[in-house]
Parts: C-alpha cells; sequence; structure tokens
C-alpha cells in the first residue's frame, strides 16, 4: 500500500501484524522496560519494519532512538520516517542526498471522536472537507494523517514544532493533497506537497520533499 504513495528513492516496509522477531538494542529495550505489551509490540514492529527498510537501502541496522520531541535520529545520511495504528505498522527511509525530509502516517479510516476537528483544522479546511465528494475515505481523518505528515516532514529540517493550524491542507479527491506553511519556513518546506491511499481499515498519507539536482 504505502509503496504506491512514494517515489523509487523512497524504500518502506509495512505490516499488518506485529513482528518480535527483533533483538533490540540495550538502549531501546530500556525506552519500553515498562511498557504495557500493546506499546511493546507496535514500538519493536515498527523498529523491524524500519531495519528492513535500512536493509533494503544498504544501511547496517541501528539503534532508533528518539530526540527531545519523540522523533527517531537516523543513522547518519539518511532520513526516514515511522507510523504504527491500529493493525498497520510502516517505515520509510531514503538516502540524505536525494531526499531533503519525509513524513508518513496512518490512521484508521474512521470518522475523527468528536470535537477534534475543530481542534486540528482551519475554517478554509473545515468549509473544503465539506465539499469533498460522499462515499470516500473518512476526510475528517485523511486531513488529521496529512497533517501528521506535514510535521513530520518540516520537524527534522528546522527542529522546531509546527502546530496543526500554522499549515493550510487542501485535500484533493485523486489522491494528492497541498499544504501551505504559514509561518516562516525554508523554501523547500514553504508548500508541501503529498499524496494519501485508502486501502481497507486504513488511510496512509506521506510527504517527500525531495532535493533538487
Amino acid at each position: 500500500m504505502i509503496e504506491s504513495i512514494l517515489p523509487s528513492d523512497v524504500l518502506a516496509v509495512q505490516s499488518y501484524t506485529d513482528r518480535l522477531d527483533i533483538t533490540l538494542s540495550p538502549r531501546e529495550e530500556a525506552l519500553i522496560a515498562r511498557a504495557v505489551p500493546k506499546r511493546r509490540a507496535e514500538f519493536t514492529t515498527v523498529r523491524s519494519c524500519a531495519r528492513d527498510a535500512l536493509a533494503a537501502l544498504g544501511v547496517p541496522p541501528a539503534p532508533l532512538l528518539p530526540d527531545g520531541r519523540g522523533a527517531p535520529v537516523w543513522p547518519s545520511g539518511v532520513v526516514g520516517s515511522m507510523t504504527h495504528c491500529a493493525g498497520y505498522r510502516a517505515a520509510a527511509v531514503a538516502h540524505a542526498r536525494r531526499i531533503t525530509s519525509l513524513g508518513i502516517d496512518a490512521e484508521p479510516n474512521s470518522g475523527l471522536p468528536d470535537g477534534v476537528l475543530e481542534t486540528i483544522a482551519r475554517p478554509e479546511e473545515r468549509s473544503a472537507l465539506a465539499a469533498l465528494p460522499a462515499g470516500g475515505p473518512a476526510w475528517d481523518r485523511l486531513l488529521f494523517s496529512a497533517k501528521e505528515s506535514v510535521y513530520k516532514a518540516w520537524y527534522p529540517v528546522t527542529r522546531r514544532w509546527l502546530d496543526f493550524k500554522e499549515a493550510s491542507l487542501v485535500l484533493a479527491h485523486d489522491g494528492t493533497f497541498t499544504a501551505d506553511v504559514l509561518v516562516p519556513a525554508p523554501p523547500e518546506l514553504a508548500r508541501l506537497r503529498g499524496r494519501w491511499v485508502v486501502e481497507g481499515e486504513h488511510v496512509v498519507t506521506a510527504v517527500v520533499v525531495e532535493r533538487d539536482c
């Protein structure tokens, strides 16, 4: 599923089931030493996906530890992103010489809980959602996922928080979206373009910032 919305320079691995077949590094293990089984499973599975993706990229496995804001720190020369939700885990990686940054996110294909849309969406976004065709994906959840992908692509470059309402997104029914960042941004991040796909019970979004060659 996820490979359909990523360029060929980005390698991704996904899983619909838990993968507990890896040995975490001591530092990774310490992060979940007291975690409940559900958290341990998602943490381990998404890192198993990441190790496979790194191997496909020709990069040896390395501990994937969070920085101060919880974003994974990738090996030198690599950019990447991870996501997990109920029934789905994925990791995507690329060489930094080809890709500036990337973000992926997966969510259940169901409407947001009451009150969440007002928290994450700007007025123009809510109006645009209302105009999208019925019978498609859960558009509000898709907007949430796209904003998550935008943030995941934004943060590694800027090292700054980006609030949900500091970017204005336009979803298109053709599987694409655009995001205009409304705060000072590097030129390559001022307008971001992404793609989305729906398969079964999940929506998946991706933003990839490619380098100018």
